[in-house]
C-alpha cells in the first residue's frame, strides 16, 4: 500500500537500538493501528504482545520466527506474520522500509 487516507499520525518517533530502527504510529478511523518504519542494517530481537503482520515495502531481511529453526528471507513486496506474546529475530542486510499491522487475536 503506497498511501493511507483519513488517518492520524503520532509525530513522536519510536526509536529502538540506538536509532537503527525507527517508526511512527498511524491510527485509522476504525481504531486499528500500524507503524511505518525504517531499519538500518543490523541484527535485532523484537517482542510483541499482539499478533503482527510485517509488510516489507523495500529492502531485505532474514527472519527467525518463534518455534522455527530456519531463517526466512523476506524482500520488498513480501510479508510475514508474528504470533502474539512472542519474540522474533531479524538480520537486516540493507536499509529496509516496513509496515507493521497490529492484528486482533
Amino acid at each position: 500500500m503506497e498511501k493511507f487516507e483519513n488517518v492520524s499520525v503520532t509525530t513522536k518517533a519510536n526509536v529502538y537500538f540506538d536509532g537503527k530502527v525507527t517508526s511512527r504510529a498511524v491510527t485509522f478511523a476504525n481504531g486499528s493501528s500500524k507503524t511505518l518504519g525504517i531499519m538500518l542494517p543490523g541484527e535485532y530481537e523484537f517482542g510483541t504482545d499482539k499478533p503482527e503482520l510485517m509488510e516489507i515495502t523495500a529492502g531485505v531481511m532474514d527472519v527467525l520466527l518463534p518455534g522455527q529453526s530456519e531463517w526466512l528471507r523476506v524482500v520488498g513486496g513480501e510479508s510475514f506474520n508474528v504470533p502474539g506474546n512472542a519474540k522474533f529475530q531479524l538480520k537486516v542486510s540493507e536499509l529496509t522500509d516496513y509496515i507493521c499491522s497490529f492484528l486482533d487475536e
